[in-house]
């Protein structure tokens, strides 16, 4: 069960206070996932990192009795100049024990595919390359809850495969709060639905009903509502 009470987030921008959402409520139980849709800038990304402890809420509160992953594929904790098994290691130590960090570090190098370039500075690979380490050190990982941002879009066609049938995988033992641009991909995965606009959030028990009314409102007013950073 994850229960969230009257969150709310702003930050401010040249100045000036931008609030992203506010006093967001939702209860979501065990063995359900989500599809979190909503226009760019509406709070979908920050509503993640909040909920994986990368980010801190204005107010309110997060309960939970599950274990929650980062965002899945996240970069912004990787150091440049370190290569990318001891980015890993390094990742390893802070959440594994000392007897899987070996195991750990041996799934992100097989996984990656990257050969020579996993003992090569972070900072020197391409999108696709990190794209690779970061979404497997995720999937390295054991949660009961994953967060997933737009990862199934990174890389090539040949790493989306693979990482969409990781996690179809991972769906049979755990749940998923899922952002992804590909609406109807969503329901591949997910039961339910929240909807973010305005700074509130709806929820949908009929993912179909949810991208028929975002898809409307984006069509109505393509306009920015916020500002995720």
């Amino acid at each position: 069960m994850i229960e969230v009470s009257n969150l709310t987030k702003s930050f401010y921008y040249q100045g000036k206070k931008t609030t992203i959402f506010r006093d967001l409520s939702f209860r979501i139980e065990t063995g359900e996932s989500i599809a979190i849709l909503g226009a760019n800038g509406a709070g979908k990304s920050t509503l993640l990192r909040i909920l994986g402890g990368i980010d801190l809420p204005d107010s309110g509160s997060i309960h939970s009795d599950r274990s929650i992953s980062w965002p899945v594929g996240l970069v912004g904790g990787f150091q440049g100049s370190l290569t990318g098994r001891e980015n890993v290691t390094f990742v390893s130590r802070i959440y594994a024990d000392k007897t899987s960090i070996a195991d750990k570090v041996r799934y992100v190098e097989t996984f990656a595919e990257l050969g020579v370039y996993f003992d090569r500075p972070f900072k020197t690979y391409s999108s696709g390359m990190r794209s690779r380490v970061t979404f497997g050190l995720s999937m390295a990982f054991d949660f009961d809850v994953y967060l997933i941002d737009e990862v199934t879009a990174a890389g090539d066609q040949r790493f989306r495969e693979k990482s969409k049938q990781v996690l179809l995988e991972r769906r049979q033992n755990a749940d998923f709060l899922m952002v992804d641009h590909n609406l109807w991909g969503l329901k591949l995965h997910c039961d339910r639905a929240f909807l973010l606009d305005g700074g509130k959030i709806e929820t949908f028990s009929d993912i179909d009903e949810a991208v028929a009314l975002h898809t409307e409102r984006l069509l109505a007013a393509p306009t920015q509502r916020g500002m995720e950073t």
